[in-house]
């Protein structure tokens, strides 16, 4: 039986885990930069981290027979998984790390509009406020406006990634709104190697067919792909080891440090730097996301 973390401990665990989420995300742009495809960092990402789920389970003696039912659940929700993985990395590719991460960061708002339009219950209204909040925290992050307020000029800049990002944060939100209501009494271990399994198989037949693999041209790119599987299968299989071991669901809104930790990273690393009043945005993103669920 697992033992209980403190809240210390388990802020302190779920804080080094955004950080090496955010960590996966500038690896994958140093891959991408350097010749690295899309198609080919989601297959690789998915494929060595299912198998390393899969050894993790057997090793643990996990139960992992489903019903067919619940089995076709699981395959839809990880073809869910397979389209937001590929859109939050074509968003990487394109925009800085951390403006594609705050908008994808909207996916706890679409859920609960999700949620809500699909019978759920109504939202609370601290959390209809935050809503109208974190877009203009958006908008200031992104800079929407661009220099002179030449709007046409900055969204030919980064509209295709932000549209990738706020792909990313539909499916999402989907994928935790069809989690919860198809897989909810599904150990949270095997679930997510049948995600990431059937991740990696959509990925690898689909991008097979389309040709789109294309390995790193340089030993930076390999290094950034080697780092991006590492990063991410070790976040991934801390954070199932490690929220079940916190009395609050509410605890993993300290996730939401992800796109903060990626502004200091990102900018040691890839020099991307965004202005004080970007800043500023992406502090009124994340505090309007966070508070809310820290008053439940």
């Amino acid at each position: 039986m697992s033992t209980a973390l403190s809240p210390r401990a388990g802020v302190l665990a779920l804080l080094v885990i955004a950080v090496v989420f955010g960590s996966n995300h500038v690896a994958a742009r140093i891959a991408f930069d350097h010749g690295t495809s899309v198609a080919t960092a989601v297959a690789m990402r998915s494929g060595v981290t299912a198998l390393c789920l899969l050894a993790l389970l057997r090793l643990l003696s996990v139960p992992m027979a489903l019903p067919r039912a619940t089995r076709g659940r699981a395959a839809v929700i990880g073809a869910l998984v397979a389209l937001q993985s590929f859109c939050i990395y074509s968003a990487v590719a394109r925009i800085p790390v951390a403006l594609a991460l705050l908008a994808f960061n909207t996916f706890p708002m679409l859920l609960v509009l999700m949620s809500w339009v699909s019978g759920g219950e109504r939202p609370a209204r601290r959390a209809l406020i935050a809503m109208p909040v974190a877009l203009i925290g958006l908008a200031l992050a992104l800079d929407v406006s661009g220099k002179a307020g030449d709007v046409a000029g900055r969204w030919t800049e980064i509209g295709a990634g932000v549209g990738w990002a706020l792909g990313a944060a539909v499916s999402f939100a989907l994928v935790l709104l069809l989690t919860a209501r198809w897989l909810k009494d599904v150990d949270g271990r095997v679930r997510t190697f049948f995600t990431m399994g059937v991740t990696a198989f959509l990925v690898l037949v689909v991008g097979a067919a389309t040709d789109a693999f294309a390995l790193p041209r340089s030993a930076p790119g390999w290094l950034g792909l080697t780092l991006l599987t590492l990063f991410y299968g070790s976040a991934i299989t801390a954070l199932f080891v490690v929220l079940p071991r916190l009395g609050a669901a509410s605890y993993a809104v300290v996730l939401n440090f992800e796109p903060i930790a990626v502004l200091f990273i990102a900018w040691g690393i890839l020099g991307q730097s965004v202005a004080p009043l970007q800043l500023l945005g992406a502090l009124i993103v994340i505090g309007a996301i966070t508070v809310p669920a820290l008053k439940r």
